[in-house]
């Protein structure tokens, strides 16, 4: 039995509706050129249908990450690998390499990155954002006062509880910059919630240029609140201290130190 021309075209057509109606748009893409190759080398059954399949596997799973790294919210794409470990004074190396293993996140564990402006920590911030990404876990990123500027928006407008889901859902959370910028009371007091929130149900990952003894200063002057804070996120967490200058400045160090 033979089949026409037209058969055959409709066959295709009826076989990308498919492909299509079932969302398998890697093997959608590639099918036409696949069977080509396949009857140019005489591959079976069997290693046609495995090719096929594992185009498909590969595409969903680069497309899932591609979907979380977007819901992240991760700034400009950064690597653990171009940060230059050699340029600050100190770093514990060997704990950020742990870090990005990401073993903590299955136990609602918290990292503090501390270090002065410069130092890497919103490198690794980033990095770890899409690391996590890449092994299926789903992220948040933001600036401390970004977040709490869209709480206190929320909050005012009586929707917090939903605003609040943003930032307590995702596995992991990433903090940048708590410290460069004062926070009022009530803005204290929305960041507390996340971090109460969040404390053994998720991870945090945090940046400050802060010391911990000066978080209180930073917090509308409440003592007792940073010491709260402090308390949940350092119970299943660790600190990272980081110390030197400023990588952004050290092509224009001499120009500085000359002004």
């Amino acid at each position: 039995m033979t089949v026409s021309p037209n058969g055959r075209h409709d066959e295709h057509e009826q076989l990308k509706r498919d492909l299509q109606d079932l969302k398998l748009l890697q093997m959608l893409e590639i099918y036409p050129e696949t069977l080509d190759q396949a009857a140019n080398e005489g591959w079976s059954s069997l290693k046609l249908l495995s090719y096929l399949v594992g185009c498909e596997a590969t595409g969903k799973a680069e497309r899932a990450i591609q979907s979380r790294i977007k819901r992240a919210r991760l700034p400009r794409m950064k690597t653990l690998e171009e940060y230059d470990f050699n340029f600050p004074k100190r770093i514990p190396k060997q704990k950020v390499l742990r870090v990005f293993d990401c073993d903590f996140i299955p136990n609602h564990g918290n990292v503090v990155f501390v270090g002065t402006q410069g130092t890497g920590k919103t490198h690794f911030l980033t990095a770890l954002g899409y690391v996590a990404c890449s092994k299926g876990i789903s992220v948040r990123f933001t600036r401390v006062i970004e977040m709490i500027n869209e709480l206190t928006t929320a909050q005012l407008a009586g929707i917090l509880g939903k605003a609040l889901r943003a930032y307590t859902q995702p596995t992991m959370l990433l903090l940048d910059e708590l410290g460069y910028l004062p926070v009022d009371k009530r803005g204290a007091d929305l960041l507390f919630q996340v971090v109460a929130a969040r404390y053994e149900n998720g991870s945090i990952v945090l940046s400050t240029n802060r010391r911990f003894k000066e978080w209180g200063a930073v917090l509308d002057s409440d003592n007792t609140l940073a010491t709260a804070m402090i308390d949940r996120l350092m119970h299943h967490g660790e600190a990272i201290v980081i110390s030197g200058k400023s990588y952004r400045t050290k092509d224009n160090e001499g120009e500085i130190e000359a002004q």
